[in-house]
């Protein structure tokens, strides 16, 4: 789809219901229910990050969303495919400005070149002890994309049409942060596989998209 009709029909998407944790459910792997149901007072002291699911076009108008390959460390989110952003900071007014921070400092996008549209369904995250706080933007100029190389491996570029794509929905075997190797729904998007809390959030705004485009 052509960016500006992308930009266009999006704007009506602040007056739909946000599909909310029915959405993000069809792509949990099927140990979250019980982690959190183990992890319910623990969940009010959870830390708060703010990330960005911001669509831009490519150098020929067409619609696409970033993603990053995060480094691989000693941490549970090590290797994964996930939105640009990051954990809230004091000096952050809001998670909104924590997304939009944490964006530019990881993919070089400038802040004020971003527009936030709304904000989608918040989650905890029980391995890593975090609420993520997801926002959908956009940015109407071809990213001259910076990543960050201290935490960032990759920059992935992936078309709306292949990410509306039911095709590129599977379920894959992985091994999680409780050392159990386990079958688990899946997006396929350029060859990465995102599963987890990230897929769980991309099945909201998926299926957020398609209420208006």
């Amino acid at each position: 789809m052509q960016f500006e009709d992308f930009k266009s029909k999006i704007k009506t998407i602040s007056a739909e219901a946000l599909p909310g944790e029915a959405s993000q459910f069809k792509m949990s792997p099927p140990f979250r229910a019980d982690l959190i149901a183990a992890n319910k007072l623990k969940m009010k002291t959870a830390r708060k990050a703010g990330v960005m699911a911001l669509f831009y076009p490519n150098l020929e108008g067409e619609t696409y969303l970033i993603l990053i390959l995060r480094k691989t460390y000693r941490g549970v989110h090590s290797a994964q495919v996930g939105f640009p952003g990051g954990k809230y900071e004091l000096e952050d007014p809001d998670l909104k400005y924590t997304a939009l921070r944490e964006t530019y400092e990881e993919v070089g996008v400038p802040i004020e070149s971003m527009e936030l549209i709304r904000a989608l369904t918040p989650m905890y995250i029980p391995p890593s002890h975090f609420t993520v706080s997801p926002f959908l933007g956009i940015t109407s100029k071809t990213p001259v994309f910076i990543k960050q190389d201290e935490e960032v491996e990759d920059l992935i570029e992936v078309s709306l049409t292949d990410f509306l794509d039911n095709k590129n929905t599977t379920t894959v075997e992985v091994m999680t942060s409780l050392e159990k190797e386990l079958t688990v729904p899946a997006f396929i998007l350029n060859g990465y596989i995102v599963w987890g809390a990230t897929a769980m959030m991309l099945s909201e705004l998926k299926d957020l998209l398609k209420m208006v485009l």
